[in-house]
């Protein structure tokens, strides 16, 4: 449980975290949640926090000193939670701040503003860990995101579950309506951290 608090600690308290809620902040003053800039914004911005933690701490030699107070369950439990939580608190936190200024009551889709973000920011620590590349972190999820767009708007525009705008903010009839979404989207994120446990812990008893 240390090694997840220290985690959500680092990832939250960070200038990156900050960056990304002021980022975000921004492009919802320029159009809104409705806009597209701010839909396609968020598989990009919610990367930032904490996307390229493992990435960063292998490369400087500090996850052997890390394994050596805590599991590697804990560690990569913590290194994938704090990623997936820090990214949707900073669209969260965004989205709030936004409201406030705006002096509007939160949007109805606000819960799923956390959960989209949590699995993009978990996708794209999955990416980084299976590529160990910073740029597939931060630009993966997003080229991702505009693929799924293009598949669902040119092939497949009756099934509204490749649609991540959709996702975001529901327009058509979802099985448990908002929550069959919420559910959706958690079980990508979970599914997500078991393929980025599978690949880090290989990469981790390879040296």
């Amino acid at each position: 449980m240390n090694s997840l608090f220290s985690d959500m600690r680092r990832a939250v308290l960070s200038l990156p975290f900050l960056c990304a809620v002021v980022l975000q902040l921004v492009i919802l003053r320029q159009g809104g949640f409705e806009s597209e800039l701010y839909r396609m914004s968020v598989p990009l911005v919610c990367t930032f926090p904490f996307s390229c933690a493992w990435l960063d701490e292998s490369r400087s030699g500090f996850t052997g000193l890390a394994l050596h107070r805590t599991s590697v369950f804990r560690y990569i439990a913590g290194k994938y939670t704090a990623c997936a939580v820090s990214g949707g608190l900073c669209e969260l936190l965004a989205a709030y701040l936004f409201c406030q200024l705006k002096h509007t009551a939160l949007p109805e889709n606000f819960a799923l503003i956390f959960w989209c973000a949590a699995f993009w920011a978990g996708l794209s620590a999955w990416l980084a860990a299976a590529s160990e590349s910073k740029y597939s972190a931060y630009g993966g999820a997003f080229v991702i995101c505009y693929f799924l767009v293009i598949l669902h708007e040119r092939y497949w525009k009756s099934c509204q579950y490749l649609d991540p705008f959709e996702w975001l903010s529901p327009q058509k009839v979802w099985m448990f309506g908002h929550e069959g979404v919420r559910i959706m989207l958690c079980g990508m994120t979970v599914l997500t951290g078991l393929l980025y446990a599978c690949i880090l812990e290989r990469r981790i008893s390879h040296g």
